[in-house]
C-alpha cells in the first residue's frame, strides 16, 4: 500500500475535513480516503441505507396494557383463514 502527501491544504479545508470525519465516526485519513475512492468511481455511494429516527421517541414507551393490546392484535392478525386458502 503507498502513501501519498497532499500539499496545499488550508487551514479552513483541513478542519472541515477533520468535523466532518468526527462527525461520522471516522479518522480523517479513512474519510479522505472514502471521499477519493468515491470520486474517482472505486466506491459507490450507498442508496436506501438511510436511517430514520422519527419513531425513536415511542420506544420503550407502551404501558403494559398497550403493549399486551398490540400483541393481541398483531396475533389475531396473523391467523390463516383456511376458508380462503382453499
Amino acid at each position: 500500500m503507498s502513501s501519498l502527501s497532499i500539499r496545499g491544504v488550508d487551514s479552513q479545508l483541513a478542519e472541515i475535513l477533520k468535523q466532518k470525519a468526527k462527525e461520522v465516526q471516522k479518522s480523517t485519513n479513512q474519510f479522505v480516503l472514502e471521499i477519493l475512492r468515491k470520486h474517482v468511481g472505486l466506491e459507490k455511494e450507498k442508496r436506501f441505507t438511510q436511517e430514520y429516527d422519527d419513531l425513536d421517541n415511542l420506544f420503550g414507551r407502551w404501558s403494559e396494557q398497550e403493549f399486551d393490546q398490540i400483541s393481541s392484535k398483531i396475533g389475531s392478525e396473523r391467523k390463516i383463514d383456511e376458508d380462503l386458502w382453499r
